[in-house]
């Protein structure tokens, strides 16, 4: 693989998180239980779409230069509408701008972890299951100056380049589909100033041994219902201000953070029109009937009603009653003490704040049949598995193609193994190993499909490929 194939890819994941005077202090905790919604800036929904796949809002990237000798332009079905000069050829993913300085760099935009092929169509907003964020990426950072020249391009490396190195250790993931972004941006807070958020070679919050917390990129169109962002109701507040948190990578002032701020409730309108796809195959009519009934009595406390009565709860589920993975919602990165001071008292912190809860929030279900794997750290590889808890591999792989689905498991079509990533023979085996005994990745929990007949379990399945 092209080295500077890995650089984009690191870029990425400080996009998938997305004042002055006196204030009183946010609060830095939340209790289990319903989340409520707070106020939102409106915004102009088609300008947020350009500024989404055209601005620079991450502030930094390789230069345009280099870039271009190593991929070209990307084939048709790669590209999308409405974008402008360079990157009227770019792929969906990556944006070409121009720095300050003048420089012409390229970066991952937030379709980089936010869209995702599925059946072989993009769908713009499904999470990235089959990013590689396995390999540290600073040593790549390094190589791709050769390629760079120009003595203004390449002060524009340099800067992006040790980004790079500083923040690579914190977000090596161990397999493949999953997301560091949540230590990302634990790293680029502790290496800013909280007021100026200049950025500092010498880190401003100490910073723990690098253990990555493994996530699943969660669907946009949900951002439609939810009260709270990220899967521990930690985003409160003003959602644009903390969805332009991707500016924390090379943003080096308060004044352009605002900069990037006065566009980025356009984005969140954008998002709010998304909606997700429909299941493209058939569905029994008469046993997804029976399945709402069972759906509604069994889940929709937590996970709220669909159709006629639609309405969803924002409800924080407790560890002790979820029983899921607990090493996110434990205290790591971003969502322990003063990483989350640090957001609080920043410019971030004038209209939104972090205040993570004990738990996990149940999401709505809205195209949860298109979400595959399961789980907020993506350990569950079907719903089916998901429903009856003995039926999860402990170590299982897949192919990688979105297309590879399976319609009656709804889900990824997957091989079970006897082995974990120890028993690997190569490097590129064992990052395909999803291997549920490591820190962080555990399958465990979410039990209460366990207890339902097959029929009805069958049923509520059949069910949840109508929503």
């Amino acid at each position: 693989m092209p080295a500077m194939h890995r650089i984009p890819l690191v870029l990425a994941l400080v996009v998938s998180a997305c004042g002055g005077e006196e204030r009183a202090p946010w609060p830095t905790e939340s209790p289990v239980g319903p989340v409520a919604a707070e106020p939102q800036r409106a915004g102009d929904p088609e300008a947020g779409y350009s500024a989404l796949v055209n601005a620079g809002y991450v502030g930094c990237g390789v230069p345009y230069s280099a870039y271009s000798q190593v991929f070209s332009a990307a084939p048709e079905e790669m590209r999308l509408p409405g974008r402008d000069g360079v990157n009227a050829e770019m792929p969906y993913n990556m944006t070409a701008f121009d720095t300050a300085s003048g420089v012409q760099v390229v970066s991952p935009n937030c379709l980089q972890c936010h869209a995702e092929t599925l059946r072989g169509q993009l769908v713009i907003g499904l999470g990235n299951h089959t990013a590689d964020y396995t390999e540290d990426v600073g040593d790549y950072a390094v190589l791709s100056g050769a390629l760079v020249t120009d003595p203004r391009e390449r002060e524009e490396w340099q800067r992006w380049s040790d980004r790079m190195i500083t923040i690579s250790p914190w977000i090596i993931t161990d397999t493949v589909g999953v997301n560091p972004a949540d230590n990302l941006a634990a790293v680029l807070f502790a290496h800013r100033d909280r007021e100026t958020l200049a950025w500092s070679w010498d880190e401003q919050i100490e910073l723990p041994p690098p253990v990555v917390v493994p996530v699943d990129v969660p669907a946009w169109w949900n951002m439609q219902k939810k009260n709270a962002m990220f899967y521990l109701a930690a985003g409160r507040g003003d959602h644009a201000r903390i969805m332009m948190t991707a500016s924390t990578l090379c943003v080096e002032s308060v004044d352009e953070a605002r900069a990037v701020d006065s566009y980025f409730p356009d984005v969140e309108a954008y998002l709010m029109t998304l909606e997700p796809p429909d299941w493209p195959f058939e569905v029994d009519r008469e046993r997804a009937e029976r399945g709402r009934a069972v759906f509604e009595a069994t889940c929709s406390r937590c996970h709220g009603s669909y159709g006629a009565s639609e309405a969803y709860p924002n409800l924080v589920i407790g560890i002790d009653e979820i029983g899921t993975d607990d090493t996110l919602a434990s205290g790591t990165s971003q969502f322990a003490g003063e990483f989350v001071s640090w957001f609080n008292e920043s410019f971030f912190g004038e209209l939104a704040y972090l205040a993570p809860a004990p738990g996990y929030v149940a999401p709505p279900l809205d195209g949860v049949w298109a979400t595959a794997p399961y789980l907020h750290n993506g350990s569950v590889p079907t719903i089916a598995a998901l429903l009856e808890s003995s039926t999860r591999p402990r170590y299982w792989t897949w192919s990688g193609d979105t297309s590879d689905y399976d319609q009656e498991a709804v889900g990824w079509r997957f091989t079970a193994l006897e082995k974990g990533q120890d028993s690997a023979a190569t490097d590129e085996e064992r990052i395909r190993i999803y291997d549920t005994t490591h820190l962080g990745y555990d399958n465990r929990g979410h039990t209460f499909g366990d207890g339902l007949s097959d029929e009805d379990r069958a049923a509520v399945i059949e069910y949840l490929k109508t929503l």
